[in-house]
Formats: structure tokens, sequence, C-alpha cells
């Protein structure tokens, strides 16, 4: 297994460690609902540095990023970071990346884990098919080091080791800035539907950046979270993961994801997405919640009342924040509204559950 910069710090922190991906990755610390609860009342910081970047430079950076994303990415400012959808030309998704634009015809693109080496071979094969000559990839993963700080404290520990303030940064805006004096880049985003911060240092760096975190928030309620909460927090935001939302057979209007798909300028995959949406979907993702025992699984079956599979289970937990398991399912179009019984088959007991509005947690912004 591949390990972060982080590794030796996670097993000194007691971590439990499992296979990720290929990476050997903290999935807990205490608990799944402790880390959680930690993180939605206080702070929780995470190592992110399997995640991959991507460096995009030159005249055709901007063009080819118009072509191979499924986002309108011209009114983009320097500092803005925007989500964005890798397709490909049935409109499934390769993948979901977030997109900075750190100076004109200058990018940074932020992948999952799993899927890095596919999307940069992609872009590369894209960029060679359709003559994009003068722009430069350059995969910056291994030399780049990324912390999650999420949680309500999250600006007021980050402020004290960054040179400008995180506070005064908006919602997906990114600066260039210092922590603990290394060159980083700071963005108001994160995977947990709460407040807070991705941090990139330089991964030698990292590991300095994490502890000195760790002692800003000590008596703050900071504590280190693993991927297993990590999983429960996307969860309730209703955030999809890439393998269990989302794949090659997947398009952005199964999921939630229209809303960055721009069918107005051209891009891969837009052709079979236009008819997907003359035609009309036949399936859509949806968020449930139990209303029987049991909790529902990645795999598992959805049923109408008389017993019969009409969709799948992608995502399931115990929602530490609801105190009720919930769960994301394919189902077909017409049991997408919310309030619509359908039945999980949890090891042959058809358990009730209802539809329900995602998200299943919002913050209070205010």
């Amino acid at each position: 297994m591949k390990k972060t910069p982080l590794y030796e710090r996670h097993l000194a922190l007691g971590a439990k460690v499992i296979d990720f991906g290929g990476w050997a990755m903290p999935v807990q610390y205490t608990n799944v609902i402790e880390e959680h609860r930690t993180t939605r009342r206080n702070a929780g910081i995470f190592d992110i540095c399997h995640m991959g970047e991507i460096e995009i430079q030159g005249e055709d950076a901007f063009s080819l990023l118009q072509h191979v994303m499924s986002r309108n990415l011209e009114k983009q400012s320097a500092g803005q970071m925007k989500l964005s959808l890798l397709l490909n030309e049935k409109g499934g998704i390769i993948d979901d990346l977030t997109v900075y634009k750190t100076a004109e015809n200058n990018y940074m693109v932020v992948t999952n884990a799993v899927t890095k080496d596919r999307d940069l071979a992609w872009i590369t094969k894209v960029r060679e098919e359709k003559g994009y000559a003068r722009v430069n990839l350059r995969d910056i993963t291994d030399i780049t080091g990324k912390i999650d700080l999420q949680g309500p404290l999250a600006a007021s520990i980050l402020e004290q080791i960054t040179a400008d303030d995180p506070g005064s940064l908006g919602f997906y805006s990114f600066s260039r800035t210092r922590v603990l004096g290394n060159p980083a880049i700071v963005s108001r985003s994160g995977y947990t539907g709460e407040d807070g911060f991705e941090i990139y240092v330089p991964a030698d760096k990292v590991g300095e950046v994490w502890d000195a975190l760790l002692e800003q928030g000590r008596g703050r309620g900071l504590k280190p979270v693993g991927l297993g909460a990590r999983d429960t927090l996307r969860l309730e935001a209703g955030m999809m993961l890439y393998g269990n939302e989302m794949n090659e057979n997947v398009t952005p209007f199964e999921v939630v994801y229209g809303w960055i798909t721009d069918l107005d300028k051209e891009f891969i995959g837009r052709d079979c997405l236009l008819r997907q949406k003359e035609k009309g979907l036949e399936r859509k993702l949806v968020g449930f919640e139990m209303e029987d025992r049991g909790i529902a699984r990645h795999g598992y079956s959805v049923t109408g009342n008389d017993g019969k599979k009409i969709g799948e289970v992608t995502s399931g937990t115990f929602s530490p924040t609801l105190n009720r398991p919930i769960g994301l399912a394919f189902v077909p179009f017409s049991f997408r509204e919310p309030g619509t019984e359908i039945r999980i088959d949890i090891r042959g007991n058809q358990a009730r559950a209802r539809v329900a509005k995602l998200p299943f947690y919002k913050r209070d912004r205010h």
C-alpha cells in the first residue's frame, strides 16, 4: 500500500489503518460517531494527501478544460474553484473534481485518489487528439500535501498559523498564502457539509502543519478524523462518492450533478446527455431514511411493496446527527419524490424506508 507523509503520525495517534484504493489510510482513531460529532460541533482534521493534483498551464489551458469539463468555466476568476465533471463520450462520469484557477491560463485540478491516473491519461489523450499544443500537464500529487480542517472552529484554529485571515475567504474561493511560513493554497471548501478549509502545502512540510494545527486545536475540541467519519459526514451532506454513486455508466443527470453540466457549451459527452434529457431519465439517485430497524449498505436491493427489485443502494449508514439510518439509492424515476415509500432488502428482511429530500443535513450559516 502507498503511504501518505502523515502515515507514522496516524500510527502514533493509535489509528486503525485500512487499505483504501491502494493507500494505507486511517479509518478511525477513536470511533466514527465521536469523530463525526466532533467535526459537527468543534473541528476535525483529515489527512487527504492521497488525493490527486494536476497542474494545467499554458495558452490552451482554458480551451482544453472547457472541452473536457461539463461545467462552463468561462466566468471563473483567479482565486475561484469550481466543482466539475470529467465525462466520457457517452456522458458517463470519469471523475468529479475541483478546478482551481490560480492565474490566467493556469489551473490546478484536484482529483479523487483512485481516478487520478485515469483522469490524467484522459486529459492528455484529448490534448493530443484535439491539438491543444500550447498546454502543459504536470502531476504534482507526490510533492503536494493536503489537509482538510472542517467544523465551526476551523477558521479560528487555522488563522493562528496562516499569513492571511482564512475567515475572509468566500465559499469555494482560495488564496495563495503561507502556512507556518510555507507556501500554501488555502480554499474554503470541503467534503463534510461544514464550514472548513482545504490546505495544500509541500509534501515534505505537511507533517509540521498537521502537528501545528493539532497543537492550536488543543483545548478547542479539535480531533483527528478518519475515513469512517468522513464518509458519514459526506453522506449526511448528500455528497457523492466515486465508485458508489458514480462511475462511467452513470450520467450527471442521474445523480445530483445536473447543476454543473452546462449543455449550452460544447464538451465531451454533451450530445449523449442532450439525447438523455430529451428522452427522459429512467432512474434517479435519491436519499432515503429507514423507518424500520436496520442499516442499508452498498449493494443492497431496493424493492417495491410487491418485493420485486427496482433499484440498488449505493451508500448507507447510521446518521449520528439525525440519529437514524440513512442512505442513497438508484430508483426508477417515478419513485424520486420525497415521501415515496420503498423497501430495502436487509438480509432477506423487507425493511420499510421513505425517499427523503437531499441533503439530509444542512448547517446553519448564520
